[in-house]
């Protein structure tokens, strides 16, 4: 199955996208049919041909998708402070070329997003240079360094959408509790990076997610655990869920298609955080994401 991206033209000229499998999840659509787009937004989905302008481009999308922009929850845009790495500019580039149009960019820059000034200045660096809309997700802790929390109602009122010291984990129980009660008070995520600080084989990983989990369910808070690699994770997320613990988890592609064994033979390429796991992890992570246990795929671009 064939994929392309188009984008609508910059006048009002109508274009009909004709002939591709149209999924639109909202609508519970997924059939071979057609997109009409006038003046940039679009006013006729459906089987068949309307009536068109004499003007109207028609885009030939037989054995391609035509569907909704992807949203991409967690990824890493390096400004401000790594711009050697990756910027605002070249990291929503990216994402429109993948199809992505809203991304949520994680707060390990320098300085870390945990001002509401660091905020805007994301805010303002996308509305100019971004291709795509940037949602900021912020620290839990000052500086992502665990002790002491940050001003969370003041930076959702400037509009993070989620809080995460990603790159580390929490390693104060006490701020991650108060940072799942503070998030079920304001309705926000608190995001997992679900490490052990020595980091290590997958009983590190495990072993955060079940503490996060216990201090969930003891706070009634929203815990999302990103990158989940772990098959223990995974059995413990499932467990959590049906206790009625409000639990989210988001998986990799590297994750869900990769595994340990890629290290010998590429090196520096497949070493990732947390590290590609057993066979046995990758096919517990793929079979959660087809059972839901999973809810969502992540780049952690």
């Amino acid at each position: 199955m064939k994929e392309t991206h188009v984008t609508a033209p910059e006048d009002s000229v109508s274009m009909l996208i004709k002939g591709g499998r149209v999924v639109d999840p909202g609508r519970h659509l997924d059939s071979i049919g057609s997109v009409l787009v006038k003046d940039r937004r679009i006013t006729w989905v459906g089987v068949g041909v309307p009536s068109l302008e004499p003007d109207c481009q028609v885009i030939d999308a037989h054995g391609m998708v035509v569907c909704p922009g992807f949203i991409d929850l967690h990824c890493h845009l390096r400004e401000p402070g790594f711009e050697e790495k990756e910027t605002i500019a070249t990291g929503t580039r990216a994402a429109a070329r993948g199809g992505f149009t809203t991304i949520c960019c994680m707060p390990n820059t320098n300085p870390a997003i945990d001002s509401v000034e660091t905020v805007r200045f994301v805010q303002a660096k996308s509305r100019c240079e971004g291709l795509v809309r940037v949602l900021p997700i912020a620290c839990i802790s000052r500086a992502r360094r665990g002790r002491e929390l940050v001003d969370m109602k003041e930076l959702v009122e400037a509009g993070v959408v989620g809080f995460s010291d990603d790159g580390d984990c929490v390693k104060s129980d006490d701020i991650m509790r108060q940072a799942l009660v503070t998030g079920k008070e304001l309705n926000v995520p608190i995001i997992d990076h679900c490490e052990d600080p020595i980091g290590g084989d997958s009983d590190g990983e495990v072993k955060m997610v079940a503490r996060d989990l216990s201090l969930a369910e003891k706070t009634g808070g929203w815990v999302h655990v990103a990158h989940v690699s772990a098959a223990g994770s995974i059995a413990l997320i499932d467990s959590a869920r049906k206790q009625g613990v409000r639990v989210t988890a988001e998986a990799t592609p590297h994750h869900l298609t990769l595994t340990g064994d890629e290290v010998a033979s590429r090196g520096a390429l497949a070493k990732v955080n947390p590290p590609l796991r057993s066979e046995g992890d990758r096919v517990a992570v793929a079979k959660a994401l087809r059972e839901g246990v999973i809810d969502a795929i992540a780049t952690d671009h």
